[in-house]
C-alpha cells in the first residue's frame, strides 16, 4: 500500500469506527487490526524517549512501533527490549527493526510517522528530511538548534503537508492549567497586558570538555552530526542514556540552547500563547548590561510589550488589573478572582488537548494541525534563539518576525552556524 493510499485508509477507518480507534481497548485482546495502526519510527532513545515517549505510545493499541534507531548500542537495546515486553503474547504485533541510521526508517514505505526525541543538534535534519518522504513528525522541543532550520521546519511540513507536533507538552496541560492560564490571560482577566517575566535557565557555552577513552557500542561520529569534530565525554553521552541523570550537552553550543532552551522552549511558549504571538515574534531584544550573566535580557513586542528573562520560576503577567502567575503545579493570580471564576462561554477558549501523544495521533489521522504545530514550536524556539544570540553578542537586535531575519545585514549571519559535512540544513 502507498504512502497516500495508506493515509486514506487511516481516515476512512477513523471516519467510519472514531470511537473504536481512538479507544486504548480495541479489536481482540484490546488491538487495533495490524492494517488499523499508525506504524511509527523512533530516532534517539535516551532518557527522554525511554521513560516518557514509550510509556506514552505503547499504551495506545492503534500504534505499532515498526524501528527503531540510536547510535547507542546500550540505549537502543535497553527500548528494544521495552517494547518486547510490551508486545510479548501478541503475536500480530511485530517486534521493531533496529537502525543506527534514521535515513533507513526515513525511506521505508510502511512507516507512518516518526518520533524525534535525540539531541538538539539532530533535531532539524531528521524533521525536513520525514517531511519530504512524507512521514508525519513528533519532534522533541526544543524544535530547532538555530533560527533558520526552525524556518526550515515550517517550510517542509508545509509543502509536504505533513502533521508535525513539537513536543512542548504543557499546551496539552502536562504540569498543571497552562490552556487555562492562557484563556484568562487573553480574556482579559488582569487587563491589557504590560509585561512577562519568564524565570528559566541561562544560555549555553562552548564545550570545553576533555577527551574520554570510548568504549565500543556508541557510533561517535554520528552522534556529533553536524557539530564540529571532537574526542568523546561521557557528559555528553553516558553510556547508560536511560537511568542516570539527565545528559549535560544541554549546557553547550554546539548541540544546544542551554537552560534557556530546555526550560525556556516550555514557558516562552505558554508566554507566545497568552500573548496571542504564535505566528509572530518579538521585534527589539535587548541584552542586559552585562550579557555574562545569562539572564535580564529584553523582548519588546510591536504593540509595547515587554518581555524579560528572569524572576519566578515559569511565567509572570503584569496587566493594567492585576497579575497571574502560571508554572508547574502552580496558578496564582492577585487579585485571586481573576482566576476563581469559570470561563464564560464568551470568554477567550483555546485550542483543547488533553493528551499530547493522542493529539498527536487524531491528527495524523484527520489530516489536522496538532495543538503545539510546527510553526509554535519554531516561533516559540526563535523567542530563546534571539535571546541567546543578543547574550552571545552583546547588543540588541532588531528582528523581523515576518520575514524571518533581521534589520542588520551582519546578524543575519547569526541565523544558523557553520556544519560539518555531509550534515548540511536540507532543502525542502
Amino acid at each position: 500500500m502507498s504512502r497516500s493510499n495508506r493515509r486514506s485508509f487511516l481516515q476512512t477507518t477513523t471516519a467510519v469506527f472514531p470511537t473504536i480507534i481512538a479507544s486504548t481497548a480495541i479489536g481482540k485482546d484490546g488491538r487495533a487490526p495490524a492494517g488499523e495502526r499508525i506504524s511509527v519510527g523512533v530516532i534517539g532513545t535516551g532518557k527522554m524517549c525511554h521513560g516518557y515517549h514509550l510509556n506514552a505510545l505503547l499504551k495506545y493499541a492503534d500504534v505499532q512501533f515498526a524501528a527503531i534507531c540510536e547510535v547507542d548500542k546500550n540505549r537502543r537495546e535497553s527500548a528494544k527490549r521495552k517494547i518486547q515486553a510490551t508486545y510479548s503474547g501478541k503475536s500480530d504485533y511485530k517486534i521493531p527493526n533496529e537502525y543506527t541510521d534514521f535515513r533507513e526508517i526515513i525511506h521505508r514505505d510502511d512507516i507512518d510517522a516518526v518520533l524525534i526525541a535525540t539531541p538538539d543538534h539532530w533535531h532539524a535534519i531528521p524533521v525536513i528530511e520525514a517531511c519530504k518522504a512524507g512521514k508525519d513528525v513528533y519532534c522533541e522541543k526544543p524544535l530547532t538548534l538555530t533560527i533558520l532550520e526552525a524556518q526550515r521546519c515550517i517550510q517542509a511540513a508545509r509543502k509536504h503537508k505533513c502533521v508535525v507536533q513539537t513536543g512542548s507538552q504543557q499546551r496539552s496541560s502536562v504540569f498543571g492549567p497552562f490552556r487555562i492560564a492562557c484563556e484568562l490571560i487573553r480574556s482579559g482577566r488582569i487587563g491589557k497586558i504590560k509585561s512577562v517575566t519568564v524565570g528559566v535557565g541561562g544560555p549555553s557555552k562552548w564545550c570545553d570538555l576533555p577527551a574520554e577513552d570510548l568504549e565500543s557500542g556508541l557510533q561517535w561520529d554520528m552522534w556529533l552530526g553536524q557539530a564540529p569534530e571532537r574526542p568523546y565525554n561521557s557528559i555528553l553521552s553516558a553510556r547508560d542514556g536511560v537511568s542516570k541523570p539527565w545528559p549535560q550537552w544541554r549546557a553547550y553550543r554546539e548541540y544546544s540552547g542551554g537552560g534557556h532552551t530546555d526550560m525556556g522552549a516550555h514557558h516562552y511558549d505558554i508566554a507566545q500563547w497568552a500573548l496571542g504571538m504564535d505566528e509572530s515574534g518579538p521585534v527589539e531584544i535587548i541584552p542586559p548590561d552585562d550579557p555574562s550573566t545569562g539572564t535580564g535580557v529584553r523582548y519588546i513586542y510591536a504593540n509595547g510589550v515587554e518581555m524579560i528573562h528572569g524572576g519566578p520560576s515559569g511565567c509572570t503577567f503584569t496587566g493594567t488589573e492585576g497579575t497571574l502567575r502560571i508554572d508547574r503545579g502552580h496558578l496564582s493570580a492577585d487579585p485571586a478572582d481573576a482566576i476563581k471564576e469559570k470561563l464564560a462561554d464568551h470568554e477567550v477558549h483555546l485550542y483543547e488537548s488533553n493528551d499530547h501523544h493522542r493529539n498527536w495521533l487524531d491528527c495524523i489521522r484527520e489530516r489536522k494541525r496538532p495543538v503545539a504545530d510546527v510553526e509554535i514550536g519554531a516561533r516559540s524556539v526563535t523567542v530563546v534563539h534571539l535571546g541567546n544570540l543578543a547574550y552571545w553578542h552583546g547588543q540588541t537586535l532588531n528582528w523581523d518576525p515576518k520575514n524571518w531575519k533581521f534589520a542588520d545585514a551582519e546578524a543575519n549571519k547569526w541565523l544558523d552556524g557553520p556544519r560539518r559535512d555531509p550534515w548540511q540544513l536540507p532543502s525542502v
